[in-house]
């Protein structure tokens, strides 16, 4: 239904294969005020499915056009080998790190994801060095401002949404909203192949970028679609009186 070459740029966050139960009370979350619904892929199908939508991704995306894919440990593996054999060119392995993952008993605590920056045609894609920092912009301790950002491990907090409905996964707005400034410009098309609750669309949005979503989950979609139609970032619980929260 996408033309070929129309994307600019595509960011995602696919299912995880790692029978992930998605429960409401996840992260000690109020349960009423996280949807359910949330639709997992059989491990042994990942690979071909990864290599399905990747491919897909390659055939929208423009010349000048990138993909960031991110991604929990256990299935990168799955992640790299379609990206090389459908012809992506890898730019960065980035690393994001937020601020606590879950208690465990027997291993080292997760608490990093994993950010694949790949595109089509190395030398035409876009990307734009000082999109949130001046070149001579200094840090208050010292050095270079843009360059401490560049850096490839971000560490920036996940978003606890507190009184409010949510789904049990999601990308925060500053994530979503670097790679925004840094690999596009207003106007430009975004897509996200696995929406949820709209987080990709709803900060495309707020920076004057078009975008395009898919998401199978009624619920999921329901949701991420009053959020855009309101310009409401956040929707308050429908048993709990709140204002709202518009874009800024």
């Amino acid at each position: 239904m996408i033309p070929g070459g129309s994307v600019d740029l595509v960011v995602t966050d696919p299912p995880f294969a790692i029978e992930f139960k998605a429960q409401r009370s996840n992260y000690n979350r109020t349960g009423s005020r996280v949807l359910e619904g949330y639709s997992e892929i059989p491990k042994e199908e990942y690979p071909k499915f990864t290599q399905q939508w990747m491919q897909e991704a390659f055939r929208v995306l423009k010349d000048s056009g990138s993909m960031y894919i991110f991604s929990g440990w256990n299935n990168l593996k799955d992640i790299l080998i379609a990206s090389d054999d459908i012809g992506f060119i890898t730019v960065n392995h980035l690393i994001w790190k937020y601020q606590f993952g879950v208690v465990t008993r027997r291993k080292f605590v997760t608490s990093h994801y994993h950010c694949l920056y790949v595109c089509k045609n190395d030398k035409q894609r876009k990307f734009f060095p000082f999109a949130r920092h001046s070149k001579d912009e200094k840090r208050p301790e010292g050095g270079s401002m843009h360059y401490k950002d560049k850096e490839d491990v971000w560490v920036i907090n996940r978003e606890y949404w507190t009184g409010d409905q949510k789904t049990p996964t999601k990308l925060p707005r500053e994530l979503i909203e670097k790679i925004l400034r840094y690999s596009s410009e207003e106007g430009d098309i975004i897509l996200d192949p696995f929406l949820g609750s709209g987080q990709v669309a709803i900060v495309s949005k707020m920076l004057d970028r078009q975008y395009i979503g898919f998401e199978i989950v009624k619920e999921y979609y329901d949701f991420a679609n009053e959020r855009l139609k309101t310009n409401q970032y956040r929707l308050a619980s429908p048993n709990i009186s709140s204002a709202p929260l518009p874009f800024n």
